[in-house]
């Protein structure tokens, strides 16, 4: 069922636009017939028709086939469209108005293609001209709205390079420091600087392979683990099919941070988090799942903002090609994320 605030946005404005249509349409030829009654009927039918067309090409034909470069298939539909509706409109007015030479196929065929197909082309034309305007003024926003996104992201990365080689070199320092009898020490250690290795060094593309975000996640996984005892489990099963694909790098990791920021912390019950990802049908699925406690409105604010920044890197990414849900309850939180890649 849809929405206040969808019909407020969608519906309700294009039924205002079509009422002035129609009474501006009524107003300019309602002298043209015996009655007021029947110019209404015949302004109706006339309008309909027109918002029928136009509403079919703009929400069907140019996203299905001009967008999609079917361009054939676009200009061969558009041109039966325009053609058959105007017969069916020809046909319901001659009836209307008791005029046989209106829905009879015979007659003087140029005058009807003068009189209706050709205007019908042009006014379908504007509605879609209109149409592609919009699109256009939208994905130009969107394309700033990346472009800016990355040179934000671009700075932020060139921020955290700051003299790499004398951060690595550091941590082997480290490493070496560390007893050899210490293996957790040091596996810690060694998993923190891929980790590190990967955000300063694997991160030039736009989209890397998702074998290298798995082991990301994986290492970012193990060094959790090594803060909680027993009393908090955590599983991160990831199917085999999960491979020979790319997505954007780190775009799966602030679910999983969320899931260990905000993971429920009782002392007589387990704390879990459990992380599955599959690939199924060309569809990476994702799913994240933690125990929580009730938390006040200030952490519950927290979380929505950093949900709502992946939120929109995911807009900006894969618009129309990704579902997210998130369910939160008083025990559990479970994100749901599949990305058609």
């Amino acid at each position: 069922m849809l929405n206040t605030p969808f019909l407020l946005k969608y519906k309700l404005p294009h039924l205002f636009f079509w009422m002035l249509i129609f009474g501006l349409w009524y107003f300019l030829r309602y002298q043209d017939y015996s009655t007021e009654a029947k110019a209404l009927q015949v302004t109706f039918i006339k309008v309909v028709d027109l918002a029928v067309m136009i509403s079919i090409t703009n929400y069907i034909l140019i996203p299905r086939l001009l967008y999609k470069k079917r361009y054939g298939w676009f200009a061969l539909s558009f041109v039966l469209l325009v053609v058959f509706s105007s017969i069916i409109k020809m046909n319901i007015l001659g009836r209307v108005m008791n005029s046989p030479q209106l829905y009879n196929l015979s007659g003087n065929l140029k005058l009807r293609i003068y009189d209706n197909i050709i205007p019908h082309f042009f006014l379908v034309i504007a509605g879609a001209a209109v149409k592609l305007v919009l699109d256009n003024g939208r994905l130009q926003q969107r394309m700033a709205g990346i472009a800016k996104e990355k040179a934000e992201a671009e700075l932020s990365f060139l921020k955290s390079q700051i003299n790499p080689h004398f951060l690595f070199n550091s941590l082997n320092s480290v490493y070496f420091l560390i007893d050899k009898e210490n293996a957790e020490a040091r596996n810690a250690l060694h998993k923190f600087s891929e980790m590190l290795r990967y955000q300063l060094y694997e991160m030039n593309d736009a989209t890397i392979p998702v074998e290298k975000e798995i082991r990301y996640l994986q290492d970012y996984v193990d060094m959790q683990k090594l803060r909680n005892d027993e009393n908090y489990p955590v599983t991160f099963n990831y199917s085999p099919s999960v491979e020979g694909f790319s997505i954007e790098p780190l775009l799966l990791i602030p679910f999983v941070e969320n899931a260990f920021k905000h993971i429920s912390h009782f002392k007589d019950k387990i704390n879990s988090i459990n992380i599955d990802m599959k690939f199924e049908n060309g569809v990476l699925c994702f799913t994240v799942e933690n125990s929580k406690e009730v938390m006040d409105k200030k952490n519950e604010q927290h979380v929505g903002i950093g949900l709502n920044n992946v939120k929109r890197r995911l807009a900006l990414l894969y618009p129309d090609r990704h579902w997210l849900e998130i369910k939160n309850d008083d025990k559990k939180f479970i994100t749901r994320l599949k990305i058609k890649v």
